[in-house]
């Protein structure tokens, strides 16, 4: 209960929003499904095909703000070691993604055999699925295993150096100026070589962005920091205009303006989006097996019209939902992502306590024969 209580709607609203798009972008861009949907409809479906993944900015800013929140509430520096830290964060990721990613590999292997199409991905090889759990696929140049998942390995990357520049910064003027000055090197350069785009400096300037409105709604601090946001970010799009850049300062100013004036904490009172919101990280995850199903059931299919690609798509985003929700129940939620730690640290211990065990018994048995 005391997590509901301590959600903010606004942002839960936008994350549901958010992930809407990602997965109407998805549906428009893998599959014999997302192909009629594009030609029945190509004004809409057009859109969702080159604009909908630029709600990943939404993201980004969303958890800038919200490790400024955790980390650095006041503007302080860590204190302790940052690896700790770290560590949690990636529990918190990969439990539930290393979950999906076996959905994914299993719908794979399904829609393999019944259809012919770019969107599934190749067998899994052991090397490529130690890459996704390490979360370095992309940087070591594996192939995905389902659509997306570099986000998971992007997010990870970016509060562990948010994190370790709030540690270097030990000052507490000094600790966030540094996050900062990375986010303006984003900006300004990094940002504008799509050759960086499997690191965390990429993707920095959003995400340091989300964590200066943070700070800048502190009612102290609001207008220094205010300025500086804007200055940076006009500065960084009058030399290179991006639209994902400018939506990224859109959502910045919405979070901060939002938590000075309380809108944060009770605007939109509308509980689907706040349950949507609450369950996006699995839509993001489970979205892709269910649309590789989908499109496999299509492919079966004589159906070809309009309002048929309409039913089939309306039925396929219900279910990515209706499967997100469960997911959410079952693996992603905070009790059962503690349930499934705990019962792999028990297993990892009693596994650690055999291996201590085997030259013991060795010892044994060479002793009495």
């Amino acid at each position: 209960m005391s997590q509901n209580q301590n959600r903010m709607p606004l942002i839960d609203a936008l994350k549901a929003v958010a992930a809407l798009l990602v997965l109407m972008n998805h549906f428009s861009s893998y599959g014999p499904l997302a192909e009629a949907a594009r030609d029945y409809f190509p004004v809409v479906f057009n859109w969702f095909f080159e604009y909908g993944r630029m709600a990943v900015q939404v993201f980004l800013v969303i958890a800038g703000f919200l490790a400024a929140r955790g980390l650095s509430a006041h503007g302080q520096a860590l204190s302790g070691s940052p690896l700790p830290l770290i560590w949690k964060r990636y529990l918190r990721l990969a439990v539930p993604y290393l979950a999906a990613i076996g959905l994914a590999i299993i719908a794979a292997a399904i829609a393999d055999r019944w259809m012919e199409d770019d969107a599934i991905p190749a067998r899994a090889t052991f090397l490529q699925w130690l890459a996704h759990a390490a979360l370095l696929h992309g940087l070591l140049g594996f192939d995905a295993l389902s659509a997306g998942v570099w986000y998971i390995a992007i997010d990870f990357q970016l509060f562990a150096l948010m994190a370790i520049l709030l540690w270097s910064g030990r000052v507490r003027i000094v600790a966030p100026a540094l996050v900062l000055a990375v986010a303006t090197a984003s900006l300004f350069w990094f940002n504008r070589d799509a050759g960086w785009d499997n690191w965390a400096i990429y993707f920095f300037g959003s995400y340091g962005l989300g964590a200066a409105a943070w700070w800048a709604s502190d009612r102290r601090q609001m207008s220094s920091w205010l300025g500086v946001i804007l200055t940076v970010a006009i500065a960084a799009l009058v030399i290179d205009f991006r639209l994902r850049i400018a939506l990224a300062l859109g959502v910045a100013m919405l979070l901060g303006f939002g938590r000075r004036t309380g809108l944060l904490e009770q605007w939109p009172a509308f509980r689907p989006l706040a349950f949507l919101g609450q369950i996006s990280y699995s839509v993001f995850l489970v979205h892709f097996p269910v649309l590789l199903l989908a499109n496999t059931l299509y492919a079966q299919t004589d159906y070809d019209s309009p309002l048929s690609t309409l039913v089939c798509l309306g039925l396929s985003v219900s279910a990515s939902i209706a499967a997100a929700t469960l997911f959410y129940r079952w693996i992603e939620s905070p009790e059962a992502s503690r349930r499934i730690t705990a019962a792999l640290s028990w297993s990892a211990g009693n596994t650690l306590q055999i291996v201590r065990k085997v030259p013991l018994v060795g010892t044994l048995l060479a002793r009495r024969f």
